[in-house]
């Protein structure tokens, strides 16, 4: 029976290559989506045409406690157990202190921490079931804020600090590691990164280029299958920029 990995935020972006990759691994691909439902099917369907039954959708918003609850029952209902979870799924949105609401920042908060630690946590007799992993992905500003995102910074601070400890909370059923990545795609809108700060940031990338999806999903599969003695660890890929900056 092919081992299962679920991903959130998997129906495009760098959560739809991690799926394909996975996928091409010989995974079943638990594909988790909120609102991108017809990129999801997309995907699922192109995933099941190269190995039928091979992929499944799961809808949640991922804001709620109660639907990140419910999305863990229903994969643990459908599967018998899980190899890997990846809490891809992020809000990654400008916040200034002068005038972010409560609203702004419990969003930030649930999508990028509290979401993943209560998935996490109610998906944990499946992981221990499979010895499983879990694969978190953080932001390469998590040891260097970035000016106006203070309150996502911090979620991903929260989500870098977690990793470290249930490294060591749930060893050696389970297995966790992190990764940052740097710029890899650019935000779907360019009111965050106009074209003089994209220039700007790979000017100051040793390898001078952005990243591909491709070399995170590559690295989730490491992680997943290539790293057996490898837990509680940050990897990051950002083409040397953190250390230049």
């Amino acid at each position: 029976m092919a081992e299962v990995a679920l991903i959130t935020g998997a129906a495009r972006r760098i959560g739809g290559e991690i799926a394909r990759q996975l996928h091409r691994a010989g995974f079943t691909i638990a594909l988790h989506y909120h609102t991108s439902v017809d990129q999801a099917q997309t995907l699922a369907d192109e995933l099941c045409r190269e190995r039928s039954d091979s992929c499944h959708l799961f809808q949640a918003d991922l804001e709620s406690t109660t639907a990140v609850r419910q999305l863990a029952e229903d994969v643990l209902k459908r599967y018998d157990g899980l190899s890997l979870l990846v809490n891809n799924a992020s809000d990654f949105s400008r916040a200034l202190i002068d005038h972010c609401t409560e609203a702004q920042f419990d969003r930030l908060l649930d999508c990028n921490l509290k979401g993943p630690y209560f998935l996490i946590q109610t998906l944990l007799p499946g992981l221990r079931r499979s010895s499983g992993c879990i694969v978190n992905i953080l932001d390469i500003h998590v040891q260097r804020p970035l000016r106006h995102f203070s309150a996502y910074c911090a979620a991903k601070a929260g989500l870098d600090s977690l990793t470290r400890g249930l490294a060591l909370e749930l060893g050696p059923e389970v297995r966790v590691n992190g990764i940052a990545p740097g710029a890899i795609l650019w935000p779907d809108s360019d009111e965050n990164y106009d074209e003089a700060t994209r220039q700007k940031i790979l000017a100051n990338t040793p390898l001078k280029r952005k990243g591909e999806p491709a070399d995170i999903a590559r690295t989730v599969q490491f992680l997943a299958c290539d790293a057996p003695f490898i837990t509680g660890d940050i990897i990051t890929v950002d083409g040397g920029w953190s250390l230049a900056n």
